[in-house]
């Protein structure tokens, strides 16, 4: 089955802070509370419970996962909720609430009914939640689900297959990095275009443009936002917010043209504003996770501001060969956290962001490929140990990191001519493989590494 995702799927617009943990909950979430309207058992339910398994579990109250939860049973979609109404849903529960359930129907929750279960992990996904639905005999549910949260906001409900929701038929399908090779060599076009086929058959070319043009101004919103914004991240770890700062730094320098070259300062500026809204649970745009969210628009924003030509056009090729590399990495092994360390989540994303600015700076499909296969390689074996199961440490500051070493990729894959040693499909298998060794506790738990050697304070 072809690996392909559509970007509009991909690089969807959401809420921070996990795409994992908090929009994909969310989503799982609201399609329970949308079945039960639609098979006509709304009226009967008085109290819904939730059990959050596995790392949703350990991590969850850092990540808003509960909240997360309620405001999916209330009918808030990721996509067009207002943050604000998502913040502390939950907690404003305390012993007992009205909850409007799918928007229409209302019953009473309290904070108890949603459970943490750390120690209990599915067989089907490390991101686990039980939605059950009750009515007036406790005795039984009248309606009970079991969802996976897979990463990126993707969600599978248990007993789906992994790729079931994907029917569609592309023209020009492909599993693997050398399928999508040959398939640009056989139709004598770029990744870009291959992937922009497969998005025009289903999407329309107007329909996949506007969608294209959308992302990237969700993504262009973000990052303003974020370096117009001060203050003090939610949470408990005090983290001060740094992009804004470091904006009216450098457009200081930017005054005396004499100072120094600052291209690579805004380039960590433009990733630390996307990754603190992240943090505060503001609007942002999953790529392909929340944790790994400011790689592409900052990458995105250095084409855009240093490249002489740059213009929407080219972040449409810059996107969808993005989208193109995230497939393969996604069919392949994983964007999950979770289930492959931060190596899936800023990994991912890093080859993600050199292979469209690779594309856009007019490398071949073969340089494009070696640009993201340079990206993921050099993050294999990266843990996802966010401190007190925030994504603010270490996540805020590897992103910024992730955009220097995907603009070091696709500048050093270009002064080759695409042959190299290691494919990227052995660098994703590699990551997966990885991912299988890497022992759980450093895998999005908050049990391990420097979540457990940083005094929280």
């Amino acid at each position: 089955m072809t690996a392909f995702v559509s970007a509009l799927d991909l690089f969807s617009i959401g809420i921070g802070p996990s795409s994992s943990h908090t929009v994909g909950p969310m989503r799982a979430a609201r399609v329970f509370a949308d079945g039960l309207a639609a098979d006509g058992r709304l009226d009967r339910v008085r109290r819904v419970t939730c059990s959050l398994y596995g790392s949703l579990g350990a991590t969850g109250l850092g990540h808003g996962t509960p909240d997360a939860v309620v405001a999916g049973l209330a009918g808030l979609a990721p996509h067009d909720c207002d943050p604000d109404d998502v913040r502390d849903a939950w907690a404003r529960l305390a012993d007992g609430a009205p909850v409007r359930l799918a928007g229409r129907h209302e019953i009473r929750m309290a904070q108890a009914d949603v459970s943490l279960e750390p120690r209990t992990r599915l067989p089907g996904h490390p991101n686990a939640l039980t939605l059950q639905a009750w009515g007036d005999d406790d005795a039984l549910p009248i309606a009970e689900e079991t969802y996976y949260s897979v990463g990126g906001g993707f969600i599978r409900r248990d007993g789906e297959a992994p790729e079931q929701a994907e029917a569609l038929r592309h023209p020009l399908p492909y599993s693997t990095a050398a399928e999508l090779l040959a398939l640009c060599d056989e139709h004598g076009v770029s990744l870009c275009d291959v992937a922009r086929r497969n998005e025009v058959a289903v999407h329309g070319d107007a329909g996949i443009d506007a969608g294209l043009d959308a992302i990237w101004d969700a993504m262009a919103e973000c990052v303003s936002h974020g370096l117009a914004t001060e203050g003090t991240l939610p949470g408990g770890l005090k983290v001060k917010r740094r992009a804004s700062e470091v904006r009216r730094r450098l457009e200081a320098y930017d005054r005396d043209e004499h100072l120094r070259d600052t291209s690579t300062e805004w380039l960590h500026a433009f990733a630390l504003a996307v990754n603190e809204e992240n943090a505060s649970g503001g609007r942002v745009v999953t790529a392909p996770t929340n944790g790994a969210a400011g790689i592409l628009p900052a990458v995105g924003h250095y084409y855009l501001k240093y490249v002489p030509g740059a213009d929407r056009a080219g972040i449409r090729r810059y996107l969808l060969t993005a989208s193109a590399i995230a497939s393969l990495v996604k069919k392949n092994a994983s964007i999950s956290g979770a289930e492959g360390g931060c190596q899936a989540e800023v990994g991912s994303a890093c080859a993600m962001a050199a292979g469209g600015l690779c594309a856009v700076l007019g490398g071949t499909p073969q340089q494009i490929e070696n640009a993201a296969e340079i990206a993921m390689e050099h993050h294999l074996g990266l843990t996802c140990d966010p401190v007190a199961g925030l994504v603010q440490v270490p996540c805020i500051e590897r992103n910024a990191i992730a955009a220097s070493t995907a603009v070091s990729a696709a500048r050093l894959a270009l002064h080759g001519d695409g042959t190299h040693i290691v494919s990227l499909d052995t660098v994703i298998e590699t990551m997966r493989q990885t991912g299988i060794d890497m022992m759980t506790k450093y895998k999005e738990t908050s049990e391990g590494g420097l979540a457990v050697n940083v005094i929280e304070c």
